[in-house]
């Protein structure tokens, strides 16, 4: 569990410090000047961007916002993203495209991966709605919210929700 919150933790950052890195690794490794306008205005914007959009498909999920943690699958596929990135920020002639490709296509998974545990959580909390509460939410009879109820006035139903502690079932 600590590698994975630290992980967690690391998500923010990385969108900063990973196209950071290859501007550095331009500066180090003696990349090209192409390679300079081609990290400036495509790689850096491109990694932060996802970096960005992957974070928030991970802090989306139930899970995380409970255990304030990445799961295992995310380790791994940020692990490998980011591996990649860095070592695409080394800017070997022979290994670039093979390297850049790589890391494009890491991420693409990676993003689809978050997707998939986003729809699989999403859809195990609406399978654990039953159908008398789900019918009871469509009359107004329920508001959908725990510990909540509806009071029928003149007109539309009103939701009145109370502040309090519930036991948990």
């Amino acid at each position: 569990m600590a590698l994975r919150r630290i992980f967690s933790r690391w998500l923010w950052p990385a969108a900063a410090v990973l196209p950071l890195w290859l501007l550095l690794g331009w500066a180090v490794f003696g990349a090209s000047g192409w390679a300079f306008l081609w990290v400036l205005f495509i790689a850096m914007p491109s990694v932060a961007l996802t970096q960005v959009v992957l974070t928030l498909l991970v802090r989306a999920r139930p899970s995380f916002r409970q255990t304030r943690a990445v799961s295992w699958i995310d380790v791994a596929g940020f692990g490998v993203w980011h591996a990649l990135t860095i070592a695409v920020g080394l800017f070997s002639a022979r290994w670039f495209g093979l390297l850049l490709t790589l890391a494009i296509a890491a991420a693409i998974a990676l993003f689809w991966i978050q997707l998939w545990q986003l729809w699989r959580e999403a859809a195990s909390r609406v399978g654990r709605v039953s159908f008398a509460e789900a019918e009871g939410i469509l009359r107004g009879e329920q508001s959908g919210f725990p510990g909540a109820r509806t009071r029928q006035g003149t007109g539309t139903p009103v939701i009145v929700v109370e502040e309090g502690q519930q036991p948990r079932a």
